[in-house]
This record gives structure tokens, C-alpha cells and sequence, in this order.
């Protein structure tokens, strides 16, 4: 007998992001209780797993990313039994857990991180983190210093390090009152710990054990490919072209990754029906670089940025699909597929965008014009073509509802901290991170509870989601709710086979895998489908044929 794929190679994974996903103590921001009560849902939408964004202690200086205790829950969202308890109903439900792990940065209200300002310069507490003295400047140059906080003359000089910028806008520097400066990937109040400290090190060996004590069946690593900087910090001007940044994707974080797998394979051991696995969320290296995260004693799998970023076009589609897969038999790793998450342009807007309908997170595009319903359209065949590929698959909340980008938040309102290092000129992430709509005729369609006397969401919803709460799509046959249950019923049969191209005209992309077939119709006219029973099509059939953006599922 062949013995099954180990679960997480074909998981239809679901991402909550607990401030948005349901409100249940009525103050208009998503937490534990809402999420409990919600569980139903996730279990009738028919996936395997369930991912949670961060809810750990935190300032909320990034939604929870800046964690300031790795070890318990932000009051916002709960207590930790209540998550203990979220836990055990998940597994009764045959949900499995995944939660965010932050190990490239904490937050600077992190106990570490305040003994480290405290303890002063050259002490092992700052040995924990990347501080540095700055550079000094002439008198003349003084007024030009850049970075953030005081252009001290003390200890450090005025200038910060080296050029290192942060990802979220300005330098990648900050200084503190004693002179010295700290290095930051992100927001300022999110410092990057120093994983060549053997105490960061063993720290996240506990924090990892932690919460696979407490039932969790893996981890999403964040910024898993930011941990290890690179020797002496040098300038980005300094290195040779395509050299990479010196504080992305270094040698180093492969051992990380192997000491971790270690730890998560001790407690699959005990328990081999629950194997433990980790998720990294990798950005940046060449499809070899990316697949060497993924050898068999490292990660398990990695997000699929290249499928995400990709505009709705066959040919480059079906060359983000050739590489992640010839990229992944290198190590014997399955792919994933992902459409949207949380730091992301929801999809359906995206793809309802008229010429390139690419993503990039250096290019929004925020308020170019987007046609809801050819975006609704090409959303449905994305589902359909993502579900049927090889490998695991991620489902954003609000995917299934077919919600889009609300990109006309009023400024005032927006909290992602890209919004105000970018000088207000990148509108950032909030947009895909409105509350979810559940049931009613207008907000906060039960997002607090069915009729539940609450304050207003963290983030407004539009009215127009009055026709996308899961109460207006249950019963609607024809709804994105109804075709996402449809599909993620069927797609198991897909199993872990792998997938074959069949001929088909230009611009259509069809496939194989064991008796079923897969037709992605991209092109401006109906094309012909290939002999077989028609098991799932994305929208209505023209005469037997699959229309403009439409994927139709047949059996042979």
C-alpha cells in the first residue's frame, strides 16, 4: 500500500488575521472569542489548517509584528487559555494550528530591548541586537544628518552606520540618547535582534518549544530570510552589482533553520500523526537560492511570491509555474500557491486592473482604476487554477467572499506604519485588512455578532459588501463562498501527483494530473475543452466551451 502524503504537502491552508477576521467582546477589534465563534466556518469552508497572524503581547506599532513577549497574548485579542482552548476546538474540528513566529525583530518595548538602552554601550545586552557607533560628520554637514531621533555629537557621531534603508521607508537606523544607533528592517520600534548572540539563539529554542507544548502544529517564520546580517555590516554602495542586500538571505540562517527542524521533528516523533512544520516567508532569492531554504532538514515549505506577483497572463503564468516546480523537485519540496495575504493588494483587484496586472510591494499601484467585475471573474478562475496545482495552497480571509482592496480609507484612519515613514505617499496595507463582512444589510455586518450592540470597526467596511457576507453567499449556488466549498471539496482528488501540460490554443493553459484536467482559459474568445466530465467550472459555460477567464475541472 502507498503510504499517504505527509498532510501539510497537499494543505489547503486558511489565514486569519485576528483583528479583522470577528469581533467578540463588541469593541471593533477582531480577537480570540470572535475567532472561537467562527470556527464553524473555516470548518465548513473545507480546509486543513488554519494560520494565524501575530497576537502576542505587542505596542501595535505594526499590528503585532513588534512583539514585546513572545510567550503570552495581547490583552486586544485575549488570554492565553482562551488561545489554548482555540487550539483543542480547532483539533476536535480536524483543524490543524499554525502560528506567526517573529524572530528577525521584536518590539522596543521587548524587556531585551529596554535593558539593552538601559545598559549602555558595549554591553552584553546590546550585544542582543545591531548597535553600532555612527559616523561623525564636519560641522558643515551636520544639518543634513540622517535617520531617526536626536543628530547626537556624543559617543556615536551624527551620521548613522552605514547606508542600510528600511523597508518601510527612511533609514534603516535610529539612534538613542547615549549616541549609539540600532538597526531596524522595518518601523523603528522594531529593532533586529542578533542572531550570532547565543542568547537570541536559545531564547527561540524555548519560545519554538513554547507553543508546540501547547499543541501547535507549525510555525510561519516571518522574514525568514532576514534573520543573519551580514559580517561587518557593510555599505549597500559599497557591494558589487546583484550582490544582494548584506542583510537578506545569508549563509547563516540555513543553520538556524536546521537547528529548528530538529527541535519540531523531536516532537513529530512523539506524535507522528501530527507532524510539525514550518512555513517561511522568503523573498528575494533565485529559484536554487529559494529551494535551499527547503532541503529536508530545513523548512517544510515557503510562500510562492513569484505566483502571487505574477499578472493575470498565460504565458508569464505558465513560467512562474514551470520554475516553482522544476525549483522545487530540486529538493524534493512541494510548492505552495497564494493569491492574496495580509501585506498584499487583495486579488480581485488586482486582476481587474486593465494592462499589467502584476503586484509588487515596491508598486501598489493604489488607485489605478480596477473593474470589480472582471476582477470577480478572473478571481474565480485564479482559485480554481492555484487549487489544482501540485503542492499546498493559501487561502486569505475574505478570499472566498471575493472581497477587493478598500482603497478609499480616510487618511486619518490608516495605521500601517509604511503610511507615515513614506512621507504619506505609499497608502500601505490597510486596505486588505478591513474587518470581514458576516451577515446583515449594512456595517458592521456582524462582524461584532449577529446583533450584537458594538463600537465601530477598527477599519470601516464598505457598504457595497452588503452582497458578500458569508449570510448573503450561503445559500447562492453561485457565489464565491459557494465556489470555493465546492472546490476545496474536490480538490483532494488532485491528491500529490504531479502535473503534465497538455496542447491547447495560445493563451489557454491546460493540464493533467492523474484522470483530472485543468483548463485556464486566459484568451479573449471560448476555446474548445478536452473530452471529459465537466466536475467544477468557475463561471457559466458558453455551448460546452470555457469562456474568457474561466478555469473549468473535468475527469477524463
Amino acid at each position: 500500500m502507498t503510504k499517504p502524503a505527509a498532510w501539510w504537502r497537499t494543505a489547503a491552508i486558511y489565514q486569519v488575521y485576528p483583528r479583522s477576521f470577528a469581533d467578540g467582546n463588541g469593541d471593533g477589534v477582531g480577537d480570540v472569542a470572535g475567532i472561537r465563534s467562527r470556527l464553524g466556518h473555516l470548518q465548513d469552508l473545507g480546509v486543513d489548517a488554519i494560520w494565524f497572524s501575530p497576537w502576542y503581547t505587542s505596542p501595535m506599532a505594526d499590528a503585532g509584528y513588534d512583539v514585546a513577549d513572545y510567550r503570552d497574548i495581547d490583552p486586544i485579542f485575549g488570554t492565553l487559555p482562551e488561545v489554548e482552548a482555540l487550539i483543542g476546538e480547532a483539533h476536535t474540528l480536524g483543524l490543524r494550528v499554525i502560528v506567526d513566529i517573529v524572530p528577525n525583530h521584536c518590539s522596543d518595548r521587548h524587556p531585551w530591548f529596554l535593558a539593552a538602552v538601559a545598559a549602555g554601550p558595549g554591553s552584553p545586552e546590546r550585544a542582543r541586537f545591531h548597535f553600532r557607533p555612527g559616523r561623525a560628520v564636519s560641522p558643515a554637514e551636520r544639518s543634513e544628518a540622517p535617520g531617526d531621533g536626536p543628530a547626537s555629537s556624543a559617543a556615536g557621531g551624527e551620521l548613522p552606520p552605514n547606508d542600510w534603508q528600511s523597508n518601510f521607508g527612511g533609514s534603516g537606523w535610529t539612534q538613542v540618547p547615549d549616541g549609539e544607533w540600532y538597526f531596524h528592517m522595518f518601523a523603528s520600534e522594531q529593532p533586529d535582534l542578533n542572531w550570532a548572540n547565543p542568547q537570541v539563539v536559545e531564547d527561540f529554542d524555548d519560545i519554538l518549544r513554547f507553543w508546540l507544548d501547547r499543541g501547535v502544529d507549525g510555525f510561519r517564520i516571518d522574514v525568514a530570510h532576514g534573520l543573519v546580517k551580514a559580517e561587518g555590516l557593510p555599505d549597500l554602495a559599497s557591494l558589487q552589482p546583484g550582490a544582494g542586500k548584506p542583510y537578506e538571505d545569508q549563509a547563516g540562517v540555513h543553520e538556524i533553520y536546521r537547528r529548528w527542524r530538529s527541535i519540531a521533528d523531536g516532537y513529530t516523533a512523539t506524535d507522528p500523526a501530527r507532524e510539525r512544520i514550518f512555513v517561511g516567508e522568503i523573498v528575494g532569492p533565485d529559484p536554487e537560492g529559494f529551494a535551499r531554504y527547503l532541503r529536508p532538514d530545513e523548512l517544510h515549505s515557503a510562500f510562492n511570491f513569484d505566483f502571487l506577483f505574477c499578472a493575470w497572463e498565460a504565458g508569464r503564468l505558465r513560467k512562474v509555474i514551470d520554475d516553482t516546480n522544476a525549483s522545487h523537485a530540486l529538493v524534493g519540496a512541494p510548492p505552495t500557491w497564494v493569491l492574496s495575504n495580509h501585506d498584499v493588494t487583495r486579488h480581485v483587484t488586482r486582476y481587474g486592473r486593465l494592462g499589467d496586472t502584476g503586484f509588487g510591494f515596491d508598486d501598489r499601484r493604489h488607485g489605478v482604476p480596477s473593474d470589480v467585475e472582471l476582477g470577480t471573474r478572473r478571481a474565480r478562475a485564479a482559485a480554481l487554477l492555484s487549487m489544482a496545482l501540485p503542492g499546498g495552497v493559501y487561502v486569505y480571509q475574505g478570499d472566498e467572499l471575493g472581497l477587493w482592496e478598500v482603497e478609499d480609507l480616510d487618511d486619518d484612519l490608516r495605521q500601517d506604519p509604511i503610511w507615515q515613514r513614506s512621507g504619506q505617499l505609499e497608502h500601505g496595507r490597510d486596505g486588505c485588512r478591513v474587518p470581514m463582512p458576516w451577515s446583515g444589510r449594512q456595517p458592521p455586518f456582524g462582524f461584532s455578532g449577529d446583533g450584537a450592540v458594538a463600537a465601530e470597526p477598527w477599519l470601516p467596511q464598505p457598504a457595497e459588501w452588503k452582497d458578500y457576507t458569508v449570510e448573503a453567499q450561503q445559500d447562492d449556488p453561485a457565489s464565491m463562498l459557494a465556489l470555493y466549498r465546492a472546490a476545496l471539496a474536490i480538490r483532494p482528488a488532485f491528491g500529490d501527483t504531479p502535473m503534465t501540460w497538455q496542447d491547447s490554443p495560445a493563451e489557454v493553459l491546460t493540464f493533467g494530473r492523474g484522470d483530472l484536467i485543468c483548463v485556464t482559459n486566459l484568451s479573449a474568445q471560448p476555446v474548445a475543452l478536452p473530452a471529459g466530465k465537466v466536475l467544477l467550472a468557475s463561471g457559466p459555460l458558453d455551448d460546452g466551451r470555457a469562456p474568457s477567464d474561466t478555469t473549468v475541472w473535468l475527469r477524463r
